[in-house]
């Protein structure tokens, strides 16, 4: 339990100054950092034919996301499936299969990281340090774009948010639009831009060279070969892979992506060698998410609306990881099973409680020979997937779990719904419940056909634990967590197919919805605040949203949970 309150004290203390610094670079406005970056940003304005001031409406925005998302998609799919004929290649790496190729691009792309390939053993050098990092990047600060421009939305657009900054309640903050697309959601070049050079690769930098000194490698050199001690007994040499690793596990912490340079993630003694780095590694997962929260008050100007979001957040935060870590420690002696002795079980318990609540899907441990209920933790923080979440990601999810709240305490007061004074009607709703119904029925419907054909199901295990070997991998693939079960035989077709979809799918509309969500809303005329509004910066609402998400995903989630890890773990105890 220590470890844990040291990780969320530290997340906490050096989140509160980077989330107002991430507030300052998303509003776009004059800073002491542009010495060091607008020499870099305006060679990529000009590139892209983008003017950083020019508004965007939300269709513009959202068209611009998904266009640089294809770009993206093809260009890392294509460097897979030609890599031996790359350069960077000294371990002569061969070609990947088209399915695996797709599937890998597509998880990268979505900020997922699920991976269905061999690590090192199956991409060059070329392979891991342009697509895979630099989707791992990339990709979270499009997310936080995304997030960004859906708080511009909810309060009236960027004219609105910068009237706010200036003076709380000035009467500039209630600007209506008469069409949706009207709304100014900001510029998307310019804010994955600006996010991205200035937030997320100094702290890359600064990772990738605190985890080189705790002896990460950091090479392009091709890996030597050690001879065993056992050689005499014709026992061949084994070649240890090096590589640029450091580098791309400081991405793949700080950006809630979570895929490792080596297969077995960050169970690898070369990708987390010392019990420092092990803490820096858990410590960079909630970093950047926990900012993304802290900048909500700094950057719409209701910082009352921003200590509700940390808030229930916290809470569910502390409760999820609380119970893993109850869990874990008291499987008794074969909980030791798939951890590493190094770090113990507390360590491993924390990891996987905060790689699940911040979709980042890095394990210093294997999720598959952890206890069951630890398992349906992890499940849980999936479904909910607003537990910080991941970057942008989560405070979507977060605030389509607070206009869904919004409306039905609305209609339980006899108020009508209103969120910053501008009602929820018909068509927002409509939108709302599209995006809540996806979820069940790719998750659920993609477990049922795998375990109805054998054949395609893979799983090493053909009991309860089998069912949550399922449908924890299409959980994790549409949560854009990527940690697996991995006794499961994803390396198919099937796997690699029908994954993409469920990445997809958890993807784009998870950030796109909220968005139009928020345009609507926007367009909308706002009613002044009076004493009979449904004040939504209260404890009582607070616990009213948190009472709503655990419903929600208990009345979705709770047969496939019952009769997953809840009835593996009754089947373990004492007759």
């Amino acid at each position: 339990m220590i470890e844990a309150l040291l990780v969320l004290g530290a997340a906490t203390l050096l989140g509160w100054p980077l989330g107002r610094y991430v507030a300052g670079v998303l509003r776009g406005g004059p800073s002491r950092a542009d010495v060091l970056f607008l020499w870099a940003e305006k060679p990529l304005y000009r590139l892209l034919g983008t003017d950083p001031m020019r508004g965007m409406g939300w269709r513009a925005y959202v068209a611009a996301f998904v266009g640089s998302s294809v770009a993206l998609l093809l260009c890392s799919w294509l460097v897979f499936m030609a890599q031996a004929w790359l350069p960077l290649n000294p371990d002569r790496v061969p070609n990947m299969r088209w399915d695996l190729a797709l599937h890998t691009a597509i998880s990268f792309l979505t900020n997922t990281n699920q991976q269905h390939y061999g690590g090192q053993a199956q991409l060059s050098y070329l392979s891991q340090m342009v697509a895979i990092v630099g989707l791992q990047v990339v990709t979270p600060m499009m997310g936080l774009a995304l997030a960004a421009a859906t708080l511009r939305g909810l309060f009236g657009g960027r004219q609105a948010i910068g009237a706010r900054e200036g003076e709380a309640g000035n009467a500039a903050a209630t600007l209506a639009n008469a069409d949706a697309d009207a709304v100014d959601v900001g510029n998307y070049w310019a804010d994955v831009i600006r996010a991205t050079l200035r937030v997320m690769l100094p702290l890359c930098v600064a990772w990738s060279l605190l985890l080189t000194a705790q002896g990460v490698p950091s090479t392009l050199l091709a890996g030597p070969v050690a001879t065993p001690l056992d050689a005499a007994a014709g026992m061949a040499g084994q070649k240890i892979p090096l590589g640029p690793v450091a580098p791309m596990v400081a991405a793949k912490q700080l950006g809630s992506n979570g895929g490792g340079w080596y297969g077995p993630n960050s169970t690898a003694a070369l990708e987390n060698p010392t019990p420092l780095a092990n803490y820096l590694e858990t410590l960079g997962i909630l970093l950047i998410p926990m900012a993304v929260v802290f900048m909500i008050g700094p950057f719409t100007g209701r910082r009352r609306f921003g200590a509700l979001v940390f808030g229930c957040m916290l809470a569910m935060s502390v409760l999820s990881t609380g119970a893993m870590l109850w869990a874990e420690s008291g499987a008794g002696p074969a909980s030791m099973e798939g951890k590493e002795v190094r770090l113990g079980v507390e360590a491993s318990a924390l990891w996987a409680a905060m790689t699940t609540q911040v979709n980042n899907g890095s394990v210093n441990m294997m999720l598959d020979s952890a206890a069951p209920l630890t398992g349906l933790g992890a499940l849980a923080n999936m479904l909910v997937n607003a537990i910080w979440g991941g970057i942008g990601c989560g405070l979507q999810q977060f605030l389509v779990y607070l206009l869904l709240g919004v409306f039905l305490a609305g209609l339980m007061t006899g108020r009508s719904p209103e969120l910053f004074g501008r009602k929820i009607e018909a068509p927002e709703v409509r939108w709302l419940a599209v995006l809540v119904l996806i979820q069940p029925v790719v998750v659920l419907g993609l477990t049922a056909i795998a375990l109805s054909t054998p054949a395609l199901a893979g799983t090493s295990n053909p009991g309860f634990h089998g069912i949550s070997q399922v449908f924890y991998e299409y959980v994790s693939a549409y949560a854009n967590n990527g940690s697996g079960f991995e006794g499961l035989g994803d390396a198919t077709y099937w796997w690699n197919l029908s994954a993409s979809l469920a990445l997809l799918l958890g993807r784009y509309p998870a950030l796109v919805i909220p968005l139009a969500v928020a345009a609507l809303l926007a367009a909308k005329r706002p009613a002044p605040e009076t004493a009979g509004s449904l004040r939504i910066e209260t404890p009582t609402f607070a616990l009213t949203l948190l009472a709503i998400i655990v419903i929600l995903v208990l009345l979705q989630f709770m047969p496939v949970l019952v009769l997953g890890p809840v009835a593996d773990h009754l089947s373990l105890l004492p007759r």
